[in-house]
């Protein structure tokens, strides 16, 4: 598994600090079909960009861009989902299900502990998704996995439902863990790193 893929079905832009390192925006520009999560388009329009669709409750749009930007935009008002997984949702429901997410952190921090919670449940959902921040990638995984990596390389396990929890290639070794943080700092020594597992969790890898 590379940490970088260069080909998504769609990027979602969500309402949150917009992307500022290379890597995420990289993978906006290199995407042809963007989701702007409601006031996101806002940004992502002021930068001389076209989102192809927005989405959202509409309480964020700028009026201005709620009349330009009309034909494409869908207002979905339940409240019961945030504006990151009504995108997540209406993409799936169009069959594309490898989905990129950037501009999701930032701003406030129980956004941000919501929105990267909400990958395991986009996964469960048949979504093959990645989470772009400005300093690394968020990756739900279930069972067994490798990843492309160099020594040296920053990377953290949040556990969700796994058991069984094992590691090779970290210079930590992991365990089930109970606790987010029990998960965090480890590092790469060498060029691949493989845990396999009973159940799910969410890797994040430095750049």
């Amino acid at each position: 598994m590379k940490i970088f893929e260069k080909e998504f079905d769609a990027v979602i832009l969500a309402n949150g600090d917009y992307p500022t390192a290379r890597i995420p925006l990289e993978v906006l520009s290199s995407t042809p079909y963007v989701v702007c999560s409601d006031g996101a388009a806002n940004s992502y329009i002021e930068k001389g960009n076209s989102p192809t669709i927005i989405i959202g409750d509409g309480d964020s749009l700028q009026e201005e861009y709620r009349i330009k930007y009309a034909q494409i935009v869908h207002c979905i008002s339940e409240q019961e989902s945030n504006d990151l997984t009504k995108s997540v949702r209406l993409l799936i429901e169009n069959g594309k299900h490898k989905i990129a997410i950037v501009g999701a952190t930032g701003k406030r921090e129980d956004h941000t502990i919501g929105n990267i919670s909400l990958l395991i449940e986009y996964a469960r959902l048949g979504a093959q998704v990645r989470m772009y921040t400005d300093y690394g990638v968020f990756i739900p995984c279930k069972g067994d996995c490798t990843i492309e990596t160099y020594k040296g390389q920053q990377l953290s396990i949040f556990n969700f439902t796994a058991k069984k929890l094992k590691s090779e290639g970290t210079i930590f070794p992991i365990y089930d863990f109970v606790n987010w943080w029990q998960g965090t700092l480890n590092e790469a020594i060498g060029e691949k790193v493989s845990i396999s597992a009973d159940g799910e969790y969410m890797l994040f890898i430095n750049y």
